[in-house]
């Protein structure tokens, strides 16, 4: 992803410096780019979906904070994001939605029933687009009551920023070790949102409709949640106890099939980690 994330920043950098409307930064073409940068690279398939749609948008915002305000401080960092989301347009939207098609498939991803944002595989969703005047931050917020990747794009990285990067931070400091600290990470933000990838593939077994399936879905899956929750409670990577539990999940999740891997909660985790980098973590 260095070549979108680069271009990303600098971007940033020439908004900053009033040489470039944030309507203008490309938010779309980025992620396409990085998208395709993403899936050239291995032979995994869609591994990195969610984290491009986070990364472009807040390589963007942090390059744009660090200009105006010669560091990196959270609140401005935050506003500049919502400025660079609430300035993508139409063409935008479509680049994203020509990502998502490039990285997933229609079983996949369900149908969009309702609202202004047209299907995904709709043939005709480009025309619709661009026609409707929709723009990617009108797409994101759309999809925000089922997607957490949407969500936290359309609340300004909202469970990134108000607890997990520094809960990050402070398990790190307390441990001494970063793969504590990002595993309990992971763990906090699965124990308080059920993983919506997750939700979304069980739920699609049932309902075509992708609200509908996610809610479903998250009905069918609290278990792992309560679970992620139980293993923090008794220490997780601390404790000889948290770590035969965790383990246990882990191969649990694992028997259950690729359905059943959660990540929304990896997208989370890695856009806490990115904020915590931005904000001077070092180890």
């Amino acid at each position: 992803m260095g070549r979108s994330v680069e271009a990303a920043a600098f971007r940033g950098v020439i908004v900053a410096k009033g040489r470039l409307s944030p309507s203008k930064v490309g938010v779309g073409r980025l992620t396409k780019m990085a998208v395709e940068d993403v899936m050239s690279s291995h032979n995994g398939g869609n591994t990195h979906l969610g984290i491009c749609l986070l990364f472009i948008p807040i390589s963007v915002a942090a390059a744009k904070t660090y200009v105006e305000e010669g560091c990196f401080r959270l609140t401005s960092f935050r506003e500049n994001f919502g400025v660079i989301m609430r300035s993508t347009t139409p063409i935008d939207a479509v680049k994203v939605y020509e990502s998502i098609v490039i990285a997933s498939s229609p079983h996949e991803m369900g149908k969009a029933a309702g609202g202004s944002a047209p299907d995904l595989y709709d043939r005709d969703a480009k025309k619709k687009i661009l026609n409707s005047g929709i723009t990617l931050y009108n797409v994101v917020a759309e999809s925000s009551s089922y997607d957490s990747v949407a969500r936290e794009i359309a609340t300004e990285l909202e469970i990134s920023s108000n607890i997990r990067f520094k809960e990050l931070v402070e398990t790190f400091k307390r441990t001494g070790d970063i793969n504590i600290a990002v595993v309990h990470i992971f763990l906090r933000i699965l124990s308080m949102f059920p993983d919506t990838f997750i939700a979304r593939k069980i739920g699609l077994k049932y309902e075509s409709d992708i609200k509908r399936a996610v809610e479903i879905g998250v009905k069918k899956i609290i278990w792992i949640s309560e679970e992620a929750r139980r293993i923090l409670n008794i220490g997780g990577l601390t404790t000889k106890e948290g770590k035969s539990a965790l383990w246990e999940l882990d191969e649990k999740l694992q028997s259950l099939g690729k359905d059943y891997s959660p990540g929304t909660t990896a997208d989370l985790t890695a856009s806490s980690i990115m904020i915590a980098l931005l904000s001077g973590l070092k180890f």
